[in-house]
């Protein structure tokens, strides 16, 4: 084979590499070497300031990879060009602990390393380093995202799992990103803390269907009591629910536990123990926290390696809320 023949086989076969395969748990050994105990020690002091941020960043982290990737866009705010992702309506109840976390994170790294660690590496990090804070399993991160180039709030809808979706829906969505129904049932099990607001669910309350004012899945004492929690959410819209209420901030199995009481409290929550086709995973990870765990870490690393960028697709950028031109 000649000279020019092996060259074009050699970058066919660079441009055939996936983009996770660029990606490694020591990227920044050189170039940052203390860059997750900057972090760590960053959303250590959130947390204990702020019990919410593990489950708003945890969301942040969800709501970043399933719209172009795990690339930092969900950081960047509008401008009056631009109408960007974390101002799309879905977006608008993210909780700004977990944006705050994340800015704080990258302030001290600039101090250190400026310009070399990206701001979805360490959206991944901390989600991770949150996670584990609160109870849950410790996982290894892999490292050496850009940041994107890119931020429409027009790009989100279509893109994210709404919490009235049924199973079907739920899984096409997730399949379309590369998703088993599995794996869908352990991500979605990351609403073990977090809360959500009351319209997400106040169908479910007041106003059902012809029949049932409630939704009859719902355990009837946990409806009467949302219902009192929730009786201003339209005047007051900021009004909200733990996901789980018996360990609401714990990482753990107690949500999968939840859902044959009828204690799910998102329709699509507790739709999953509805349905044949997830009620099966909904059982092993309720009378198994460590199936939970693995399955939680194997599909959030998976995840994580969603539509990343790297070399010349995306950046590094200075502030993690704008683009660096």
């Amino acid at each position: 084979m000649d000279v020019p023949s092996l060259l074009l086989l050699f970058l066919l076969s660079l441009s055939s590499l996936s983009a996770d395969g660029m990606l490694t748990s020591n990227y920044y050994q050189k170039s940052c070497p203390r860059v997750e105990e900057i972090i760590r020690n960053v959303v250590i002091q959130k947390q204990i300031t702020n019990p919410t941020t593990a489950g708003g960043t945890l969301r942040l982290f969800f709501h970043d990879c399933f719209v172009q990737g795990c690339d930092a866009s969900i950081l960047i705010t509008s401008t009056p060009f631009n109408k960007a992702e974390r101002d799309a309506d879905i977006n608008l109840s993210l909780p700004g602990d977990g944006f705050d976390a994340i800015v704080r994170s990258k302030m001290e790294l600039e101090l250190t390393c400026p310009g070399v660690v990206s701001c979805a590496d360490i959206l991944t990090i901390a989600t991770r380093d949150l996670v584990r804070l609160v109870g849950g399993p410790y996982y290894t991160v892999k490292l050496g995202r850009k940041d994107g180039l890119i931020s429409q709030a027009s790009r989100v809808p279509g893109n994210l799992p709404l919490p009235t979706m049924p199973v079907t829906e739920l899984a096409s969505l997730f399949s379309s990103k590369g998703f088993s129904i599995g794996e869908m049932t352990a991500l979605v099990g990351a609403h073990t803390i977090g809360f959500s607001h009351c319209k997400e669910f106040a169908k479910r309350l007041y106003n059902f269907s012809h029949g049932s004012t409630v939704d009859p899945s719902m355990n009837p004492q946990y409806a009467q009591g949302l219902q009192k929690a929730c009786a201003n959410y339209i005047k007051n819209p900021t009004i909200s629910a733990f996901n789980d209420i018996m360990t609401p901030n714990k990482f753990d199995n107690e949500f999968y536990q939840n859902l044959p009481k009828g204690l799910g409290l998102l329709a699509s929550d507790q739709a999953l123990y509805s349905d044949p086709r997830t009620r099966g995973f909904v059982r092993l990870f309720a009378s198994n926290q460590t199936a939970f765990f693995d399955a939680f870490v194997k599909a959030i690393d998976k995840l994580s390696m969603v539509e990343v960028k790297v070399g010349r697709q995306g950046e590094i950028r200075r502030r993690c809320d704008e683009f660096n031109s």
